[in-house]
């Protein structure tokens, strides 16, 4: 094994090995006496709003559980998770044999009574003719007209119940309250419709609500009218802050979680590209502190490192950095790992060139 080693090694030839290293060095050195000028600015202390973050969840301000009206067999279910319906569709039908039999009924009481009615108004007609003449007494004049009055109110409810009958053929056809997406369907066909049990879940797709629990110990530290925010796509397919159109809180608190749920409405040109169950960032803003930021530009993100180059007398030093919330133009928050004297690069993949030389940007000079 031994000879096999020495053996191999002798295959590499001393001239090529020093040849490689020395093009290297050439190189890095060219590198290293390159004239990189990169502007630097100085980490500033600035008056921002004290932010938290925290999660919400997209809500359909309009969403329905469709429940059956009419006890039967499911015999079809017109419609799937994920499709469109407006309002008034049929989504699905119920068996219908026993309430059409009860409609043909109540339809045949109806008829009876009509003709029972007209019997007895031909009957009271006549009996007050003939008592006009005096052959018949007041007291047979009187039943005529009871029995004319039973008859009236025969046929009235004879037609409250056709109608009744009527509405219970009507609920073996479900249809859509509004319109909307079909959020998730709860039976199949063949199964057993009950007063009461879900069919479907319909949600309309405008307007839509972010639902965020806030924290009991922080919810009481928002004052009024400070600013509520919420990190949503723009219709150019960028995401940017806006502000609800509409905040509603909740009187009540989560024993388990001890949280309160706000429910923060958004605008009708943000709504289009979210969808129910989403997840999004809300920023709530409790006042102003004096925090040391630094412009979005002089971050470095490299997998799980933040950092910057911060500026020194041989050129630049990286440092990791835990950073807070962004205040848009004023930059970001940092958290740990700079002092007020820094100066950070303003282009960090500049600064990362060996040799690079930083150069106070003309914003710092003045």
């Amino acid at each position: 094994m031994f000879h096999i080693f020495f053996k191999s090694c002798r295959v590499m030839r001393p001239s090529r090995v020093v040849g490689a290293g020395m093009m290297a060095f050439a190189l890095a050195g060219a590198v290293a006496h390159a004239d990189v000028r990169v502007p630097v600015t100085a980490v500033q202390g600035k008056s921002v709003g004290t932010v938290f973050d925290l999660e919400g969840v997209v809500q359909a301000v309009q969403q329905s559980t469709v429940s059956a009206q009419a006890a039967g067999r499911l015999v079809s279910m017109g419609v799937k998770a994920g499709d469109r319906v407006k309002a008034g569709q049929v989504l699905a039908t119920v068996d219908d044999r026993e309430t059409q039999t009860g409609l043909q009924r109540s339809q045949a009481q109806t008829a009876q009574a009509r003709a029972e009615l007209r019997t007895a108004q031909l009957n009271f007609e006549r009996t007050r003719a003939l008592n006009r003449q005096g052959f018949v007494s007041s007291a047979a004049l009187d039943l005529a007209d009871a029995q004319l009055k039973s008859a009236q109110a025969g046929r009235d409810q004879a037609n409250v119940g056709e109608k009744q009958a009527g509405l219970s053929q009507g609920f073996t056809r479900v249809t859509a309250p509004f319109d909307g997406w079909v959020m998730q369907v709860h039976a199949e066909v063949g199964d057993l419709a009950t007063l009461g049990k879900p069919l479907l879940t319909l949600y309309a797709p405008s307007p839509l609500r972010v639902a965020v629990q806030v924290p009991i110990s922080k919810a009481n530290q928002v004052p009024t009218g400070s600013l509520i925010e919420v990190w949503a796509p723009a219709p150019d397919g960028s995401t940017r802050w806006v502000t609800p159109s509409v905040v509603g809180k909740l009187p009540t608190a989560d024993p388990v979680s001890q949280t309160m749920e706000w429910r923060l409405g958004l605008p009708s040109e943000v709504s289009s590209g979210l969808v129910p169950g989403q997840s999004m960032k809300v920023r709530i803003s409790t006042g102003q502190s004096k925090r040391l930021v630094i412009p979005v530009a002089a971050v470095l993100r490299r997998g799980e490192l933040t950092a910057v180059y911060v500026a020194t007398k041989q050129g630049f030093s990286l440092k990791a950095i835990r950073v807070g919330a962004e205040h848009g133009g004023q930059g970001v928050e940092v958290l740990a790992g700079l002092l007020e004297t820094d100066r950070v690069a303003m282009d960090p993949v500049k600064a990362g060139l060996l040799g690079a030389q930083p150069e106070l940007a003309p914003s710092a000079a003045k």
